[in-house]
């Protein structure tokens, strides 16, 4: 089966997850993390891409990024390519170091960007890479402690978290941090990371829910967002992808074009395709 292709628009919220291959690490030190960082925030501020949340577990990573001036394609290939010399030279290693390609979930943000805020912060305890809370709050490999102001991130814009909660900082950080604490005792979301459908749906209950009373809606592996945001993407994408192919797939080509235009204005001269050119 050919691989689908990515979803992406200025803009656009998407959910980063990149994996090593065979679940291997991606970091082995703190220099590795750092390397990365100082990578993702070049990255980040040369394509005006903004980053709400992230985290790093020794062989995966997260990051919730907004497209800017470049697709998310692009700014992901020149992180993952650059990440992976460094680490393959450093560690002396040869070949792949991320399992297949990394996924990205388009993501309907009134509803979603908070709880995957919370989720992907919530990560390095959920690992057990950290202990508690408390020292969540100072780690240095996720966005939290920029968000509660313990580190100082240039390139992470915590302000859009904060005024989500209150326009007023020491009350927006409070609710903030009162949020992702609750979010400790959740148990996992699989629903957040994968099943186009069963996202639409709001679980698995709830889908089979609807089932039970015939009720079908639209789901995409990589879109997150109830079933009309889903389907409104999936048009916005066939209609983008109809504009782009409708001469290809009337049968012209550059050739028939030109052959039409000048048979309509009745034109004496003989247009000569460069591309056709003997060399």
């Amino acid at each position: 089966m050919p691989r689908r292709s990515r979803i992406d628009a200025p803009g656009a919220l998407h959910h980063i997850i990149v994996r090593g291959i065979e679940r291997k690490a991606i970091f082995k030190d703190d220099a590795d993390r750092d390397n990365f960082l100082e990578r993702l925030k070049n990255i980040l501020t040369d394509s005006n891409t903004s980053c709400f949340a992230w985290a790093l577990i020794p062989n995966h990573f997260h990051l919730l990024l907004r497209t800017g001036r470049v697709p998310i394609s692009t700014v992901m290939r020149r992180l993952l390519t650059g990440h992976a010399m460094y680490f393959n030279r450093k560690h002396n290693r040869v070949g792949h170091l991320f399992q297949n390609r990394y996924k990205s979930i388009l993501c309907q943000e009134d509803v979603y960007a908070l709880e995957l805020v919370r989720y992907i912060h919530l990560n390095p305890l959920r690992a057990k890479t950290i202990p508690d809370l408390k020292f969540l709050d100072k780690y240095t490999y996720s966005g939290h402690a920029a968000i509660m102001g313990k580190k100082k991130n240039n390139w992470q814009d915590t302000d859009y978290v904060l005024k989500l909660f209150n326009f007023k900082l020491s009350l927006a950080r409070r609710r903030y941090r009162e949020y992702v604490k609750k979010g400790i005792s959740e148990r996992k979301r699989p629903d957040l990371i994968g099943g186009g459908l069963v996202r639409s749906a709001g679980g698995w209950d709830a889908l089979k829910g609807l089932r039970k009373i015939k009720a079908y809606m639209k789901g995409d592996e990589r879109i997150l967002g109830d079933s009309d945001f889903v389907e409104t993407v999936l048009k916005a994408c066939q209609d983008k992808f109809d504009r782009k192919y409708l001469l290809k797939s009337g049968g012209y080509d550059f050739d028939t074009v030109v052959d039409r235009v000048n048979r309509i204005f009745c034109s004496n001269f003989s247009f000569i395709n460069p591309f056709n050119r003997r060399r």
